[in-house]
């Protein structure tokens, strides 16, 4: 494609890195970016479907922090880096939440933002905001392209950082004037392989020295060893050594439900006995309780996909970096010339093994409970009989999805999705736009709380009018349950916490044109999730629940 403007450039270098959807909301500013994409796929949207006949395709939304929502979602569940475009000014600034997320996330995603014209500069035009400082703090580069003969390299260097361990999103903005006027070549030729990342021996050497010497250990499984591609590895690792596996976010599934060393279930128990916890492809943060188990006298291990995200804020009695893949494969071989023997840890293995199929048979009477109003649990009950094997599950709310990181378990790795460490709500709808893309032939559930709802279901159109069907899922208490019961356990009141009791929702996505209805008794749950799945559009399950039912948490640190 020959170069009319800088768009064409700027697009050629996406196609490049291989981007398939460019998420976005319209916006002046950026629409080179819209016609370099119309014009590499040989002119026209002549489809009935918006933007399918662009290269990359464009799929627009209707608030910009579902377009970065989305390309997060993209990145983590294809692991290839996602792209949004937003223009300029609010069309930046809303879409902060979702490039945070991606940076707690540890997210591949590149956000091209427009840019106020260079020629009028510092004149007052319109949205004119010199952007990369709002965004420098939650992003691996925040910058603005040189100019036009440097568009090319710069949008090239956006997605190499990005893709670079430790992921992360990158915001680069484009002035006006550069995006509209003629800009230097595309550049060609394939992308270099990454180089390799081994991790120190000595390092691995110590962590397997840590392994031989405990009886009673644990291995943490998280999300980044779903992102840098390790999940065979870690699950080879784990069973050759048979240790019990805690799954903390996308490391969810790595280990499949009902595998024999998961015991997610019981982690209480597992990290408040535990005499070693090693802990993969996550931060040790307040998910972990900041790396003390039990009394504090457990010794930690930190693994990690590059040396920025070990552990600072304690000593490890362990740590390596490197990519996960070589790390799990080479710490293997170092426990075998260690002399760890698989099967040490049996006596121990056994027990929280037990502990695990006690929680799930503890659960079995509420996940049936008839109770009336609905409990929540029942809900997840009904989900888990009509749930596919390689169904994408999706999670956006506060006190309903709670309920989902504890009794919804993957089967397949790369299946599972939540806000993150970030805990931002309003992530679903953008997150079930790219479930859909990325996999086409799953079931695709979002869980909404009916308080996140506000924040992005006016996307249902998004989903109606790019012809994507997804199952939503809502647990409607008519509050904000995560804050209204421990408010109310503090103070014994609570104030800014009530919604709506029972709101329709379902009937504001049927006026977008997808299908919903409102579930009142328990029987009835069944029934509507398999109507949804039998539907072929956006359909919403509004489930109204029990308002005084939350999800047990403790006490301190609210």
């Amino acid at each position: 494609m020959t170069a009319r403007h800088g768009g064409d450039t700027a697009i050629a270098e996406i196609r490049r890195h291989g981007v398939e959807t460019m998420f976005t909301l319209s916006g002046g500013h950026v629409f080179p970016l819209y016609d370099g994409a119309v014009g590499a796929a040989g002119g026209g949207r002549a489809g009935t479907v918006p933007g399918t006949e662009a290269d990359p395709r464009i799929l627009d939304v209707r608030h910009e922090q579902t377009a970065v929502f989305a390309a997060e979602a993209t990145a983590r569940l294809t692991r290839r880096t996602g792209l949004a475009v937003l223009t300029a000014g609010p069309g930046v600034t809303n879409g902060i939440s979702g490039v945070t997320t991606a940076h707690f996330n540890g997210s591949p995603v590149v956000v091209l933002g427009g840019r106020a014209p260079l020629g009028r500069w510092g004149a007052g035009a319109l949205q004119e905001l010199d952007q990369p400082p709002l965004l420098e703090p939650v992003t691996k580069l925040a910058t603005t392209v040189t100019g036009p003969d440097t568009l090319a390299a710069d949008v090239a260097r956006a997605f190499t950082t990005a893709a670079a361990p430790h992921r992360g999103p990158v915001f680069l903005d484009v002035h006006m004037d550069h995006l509209f006027g003629p800009a230097g070549p595309a550049r060609a030729g394939e992308i270099p392989d990454a180089p390799e990342r081994p991790a120190d021996p000595e390092r691995l050497a110590r962590v397997a020295e840590l392994l031989k010497a405990a009886r009673r250990p644990v291995l943490v499984l998280g999300s980044d060893v779903w992102m840098d591609g390790a999940e065979e590895a870690a699950r080879a690792f784990a069973e050759e050594l048979r240790l019990p596996v805690v799954a903390n976010g996308q490391g969810r599934g790595i280990l499949p439900a009902g595998h024999e060393l998961l015991v997610t279930r019981a982690r209480g128990a597992a990290f408040g006995d535990a005499d070693l916890v090693v802990v993969a492809g996550t931060p040790l943060d307040f998910r972990l309780g900041y790396g003390s188990f039990g009394d504090g006298t457990a010794k930690v291990v930190h693994l990690a996909d590059a040396p920025s995200q070990l552990v600072s804020h304690i000593r490890p009695a362990g740590s390596a970096a490197g990519d996960l893949s070589l790390l799990f494969t080479d710490l293997a071989a170092a426990c075998a010339k260690a002399g760890v023997v698989p099967g040490t840890y049996g006596d121990w293995r056994e027990g929280l093994r037990d502990a695990t199929y006690a929680a799930i048979a503890g659960d079995i009477d509420l996940l049936a409970s008839g109770a009336d109003p609905i409990h929540p649990l029942r809900i997840y009950g009904e989900l888990s009989k009509v749930l596919d094997d390689d169904a994408v599950v999706i999670g956006d709310g506060g006190d309903f999805v709670s309920y989902a990181g504890k009794y919804i378990e993957p089967r397949r790795p790369g299946r599972w999705l939540d806000p993150g460490p970030y805990g931002c709500l309003g992530t679903g709808l953008g997150y079930a736009i790219a479930a859909r893309l990325a996999r086409p032939a799953a079931q695709v559930v979002l869980l909404l709380g009916d308080g996140a709802a506000g924040l992005s279901l006016m996307d249902a159109d998004s989903l109606v009018r790019h012809g994507l069907p997804v199952v939503m899922v809502m647990g409607n208490n008519g509050s904000w349950g995560l804050e209204k019961h421990p408010m109310r356990m503090l103070y014994g009141y609570d104030v800014a916490a009530e919604l709506q009791e029972h709101c329709r929702y379902d009937r504001v996505v049927e006026s977008l044109g997808g299908a919903g209805e409102l579930v009142a008794r328990p029987d009835e749950i069944g029934p509507a999730l398999r109507r949804a799945f039998d539907s072929g559009v956006p359909y919403l399950v509004n489930i109204a629940t029990d308002p005084d039912v939350s999800y047990p948490r403790k006490t301190t640190g609210v």
